[in-house]
């Protein structure tokens, strides 16, 4: 095949795949993706949280350098730059894929001026030094944030006491388990307001059950936190449904009913669920044939 053949095909390929996207903009959502390198410098990959670590240093340190730079401060400019220096030329050695997008001419020219006492020659190349920063988080920091900081529960299992009835086989995945959570908070209101007191209140054991032994887990991460799962506010609650499902109006039952999924449900789906789903899809491997259906 002859090469002006060969660019006319690879051109009309481009096309093509420019006139589907527009097509259908409002159904295609584009992220740059980081280097995977990057998740070495986050947990768990990491103990410490590095890379966070760096980037508020070098805020800080951009911070300092145009307080001293706007005040003509050389010796406190110079020391801070130093530093600004220093992390700024670690993002090449921690990410090497991002060693190219720094711009080092400018923070060697910052240097410089801030030696020779250049001040307003400092606040220009900070400010271009900035502009090269928020180019970058621009393209990178929401989806960084979603992949290596959001919280990642697919590996996390739930196991339920000697005597538990909510699901057969223990230990069981969290999906799985919250699945079952889900399923007798819709028993409960289904049984009782159809009158059957018994089933109803069998459902509220196994879900009392379950929220117990999710609690279990909380504490994995929530160390230093004094708010345990289930809180003495979810518990009060708890009693109360379980006491009108023993007696009280299906209007009390209901609020009960509702406040307890405000309370153990919603506030914490408002957190993990919705950056864990938007984690995991961002993640998986992306489906071409789904997207080309679409």
């Amino acid at each position: 095949m002859r090469w002006p053949h060969f660019i006319i095909i690879q051109c009309l390929l481009i096309l093509a795949v420019g006139i589907v996207a527009y097509a259908h903009k409002d159904k295609v959502i584009v992220f740059k993706t980081p280097p995977q390198s990057l998740a070495q410098w986050y947990k768990p990959e990491n103990k410490r949280q590095v890379w966070l670590h760096t980037m508020f240093s070098l805020r800080r340190e951009m911070q300092a350098a145009n307080y001293y730079a706007e005040n003509g401060d050389t010796e406190r400019l110079n020391k801070w730059v130093t530093k600004l220096s220093e992390h700024y030329f670690k993002i090449g050695e921690m990410v090497p894929e991002w060693s190219k997008s720094l711009d080092q001419k400018a923070i060697l020219s910052l240097q410089a001026s801030s030696k020779n006492g250049q001040f307003n020659e400092a606040l220009y190349m900070l400010k271009k030094i900035s502009s090269s920063c928020e180019s970058c988080h621009q393209d990178y920091r929401t989806i960084t944030a979603i992949r290596f900081r959001a919280p990642n529960f697919s590996s996390i299992d739930v196991t339920l006491p000697a005597t538990g009835s909510l699901h057969s086989n223990s230990p069981i995945s969290l999906n799985a388990h919250m699945s079952a959570l889900t399923k007798q908070v819709n028993s409960i209101k289904i049984l009782s307001e159809d009158g059957l007191t018994d089933q109803a209140l069998s459902s509220y054991s196994e879900l009392a059950e379950g929220m117990f032994a999710l609690g279990s887990i909380c504490s994995d991460c929530h160390k230093k936190d004094t708010k345990v799962f289930p809180s003495d506010a979810i518990k009060q609650t708890m009693g109360n449904l379980e006491e009108s499902l023993k007696g009280g109006s299906l209007k009390d039952q209901g609020r009960y009913l509702g406040t307890l999924a405000v309370q153990a449900c919603a506030r914490c789906h408002g957190t993990h669920r919705l950056a864990f789903d938007i984690r995991d899809n961002l993640s998986s491997e992306q489906e071409w044939l789904k997207l080309i259906k679409h």
